[in-house]
């Protein structure tokens, strides 16, 4: 405090410093609390991501399953279908030589 300056004077300006920096440690902790509120939702989502990478996993190899299964069905399905062609083949032959 200079000699030009009274005590009330300098009491408000003190005030005045007080208050500022009560909005800014204010606004400080507003920033902090979205900043928090922010990373918990980026957390919960990443954890919700992670729990549909597991269920789409498991979906996944029921269907390579399911596809692999599918595919040793249709090669057994071709074989039984050649033998059979063969089998009425012979059969064609047998009743009508000519037909060859």
């Amino acid at each position: 405090m200079d000699g030009s300056e009274t005590l009330p004077d300098a009491l408000e300006r003190s005030l005045a410093r007080l208050a500022a920096a009560v909005d800014f440690l204010e606004r400080a902790a507003e920033r902090r609390m979205r900043r928090d509120d922010e990373r918990a939702n980026a957390e919960e989502e990443c954890a919700l991501m992670q729990d549909d990478r597991s269920r789409l996993a498991v979906e996944l190899d029921a269907a390579l399953g399911r596809s692999r299964a599918l595919e040793a069905a249709s090669s057994e399905a071709g074989a039984r279908l050649a033998r059979a062609a063969q089998k009425i083949g012979a059969i064609i032959e047998r009743l009508d030589p000519a037909a060859q």
